[in-house]
Order: structure tokens, then C-alpha cells, then sequence
């Protein structure tokens, strides 16, 4: 009877010091990155994000960006002929000798600026049918933050004036406005007054075409 409790006694203390051993062990794994709650890729270590600086940028493409800070929180992102006002709180990450942009959305999620303000541009006009977008004529490009929950997302804002005919014969101007996701690029929507239907509006086709007919007068 003593050797079967003398047993019992060795096999549970052989347990113990086992358990306290894989203990030990997991506390000593390095960590390989931490994930959120959403599900994020892991932390990268040794990319450090900081505060957008002003000067020249080389962003992924090679195009290059130029930042100037503005009165207040507001910055201002030149690509091309394009410049873009913004209110968000832009981040950089440096990959090799290229700038990465980011900002934190009202959501908690991290969006990443792929889209300069000269593309955003371009889709913008096509969706409108406009010839330009020229500040001085009014034209103006806000990288800023729309919709709400889950939908949150960044984007640049185009608003312009743009030349019609009500009812075919009366020259006004309305205000169009277009949303391009500062992602991906999509065209998230177009907004026009309520009373476009009853105007004919002057298309970039149609202002192409006047061009040609006064060169040609």
C-alpha cells in the first residue's frame, strides 16, 4: 500500500513540474505581431508612422506630391496641376525612398491615400462631363471624410460650377459635385440641383465643339 501511494505521490509531483515547465516556455515566445480587433494584418515593427511634413513627397507610382500647411489644420496636396485642401490628420510612413499617406477614419479604421488629387481630378470630370477644373474658376478639390458607421470612407470632394440652358433656352450656371474614393478611385456619387432635368447642360463635347467653331470663324 505505501508503494502505490509513494507512486501516486512521484506521478503527481512529475505533472506539476511539467505544467509549470510549458508555462515558462509560452511566457518566453517573442511576439511575432499584434493583431486588433478588427482583424488588422499584424504591426510591422521598425515602420513607424509620423506626422505628414511639407515639402516633396515620392508616393508609390512615382508621382510626386507636394504638402504645404495652410492657417489652422488645414494642409494643401498639390500632384500635378490639381491641388486638394484637407482637414484630416495625415500620416507618413516611409517604404525605401517612397511616402506612404494614411488616415484615421472616424471608425477607428486606417485608410490608406492611394489616389492623388489630379487622378481624383480626371474621374471627377468624367463623371461630371466637364472640359476642366480650374480653382481660379471655381473648381475646388477637399480631401475630407464622408459617410457614416461602418460606410465612413476617404474621399475628395469636387465642386464646380457648370454652364446650362434652362429649358433649352436660358443661360444659368449650376452646382455639381462629385465624391471619388481616395482608395480605390470609384466614383462614389454625382449631385446636381433638383431642377437639372429641366436644363440642358453644356458637356466638355459641347465646349470642344464651340472651340472649334470660333478657331474656324
Amino acid at each position: 500500500m505505501k508503494k502505490i501511494l509513494t507512486i501516486l505521490m512521484m506521478s503527481l509531483l512529475m505533472v506539476s513540474f511539467a505544467f509549470a515547465a510549458s508555462e515558462n516556455i509560452a511566457d518566453n515566445q517573442p511576439e511575432m505581431g499584434v493583431m486588433d480587433s478588427g482583424n488588422q494584418p499584424p504591426i510591422v515593427p521598425n515602420q513607424t508612422q509620423t506626422r505628414l511634413r511639407d515639402g516633396t513627397h515620392l508616393i508609390e507610382g512615382g508621382q510626386q506630391l507636394q504638402i504645404r500647411e495652410h492657417v489652422g489644420e488645414m494642409m494643401q496636396l498639390q500632384s500635378g496641376t490639381a491641388n486638394a485642401q484637407t482637414r484630416l490628420e495625415m500620416m507618413q510612413q516611409m517604404v525605401g525612398n517612397q511616402t506612404r499617406l494614411q488616415t484615421k477614419l472616424s471608425n477607428g479604421r486606417n485608410a490608406e491615400i492611394r489616389i492623388m488629387p489630379n487622378v481624383a481630378s480626371e474621374r471627377a470630370m468624367q463623371a461630371l462631363r466637364l472640359h476642366n477644373c480650374v480653382e481660379v474658376e471655381g473648381c475646388s478639390i477637399e480631401l475630407k471624410e464622408v459617410g457614416q458607421g461602418e460606410q465612413v470612407r476617404a474621399a475628395y470632394e469636387v465642386k464646380t460650377q457648370k454652364e446650362a440652358r434652362m429649358f433649352g433656352l436660358f443661360k444659368t450656371r449650376m452646382q455639381v459635385q462629385a465624391q471619388i474614393d481616395a482608395e480605390n478611385g470609384e466614383v462614389i456619387q454625382t449631385n446636381k440641383p433638383w431642377w437639372a432635368f429641366l436644363a440642358a447642360e453644356q458637356n466638355a463635347e459641347d465646349s470642344e465643339q464651340e472651340a472649334d467653331s470660333v478657331e474656324s470663324e
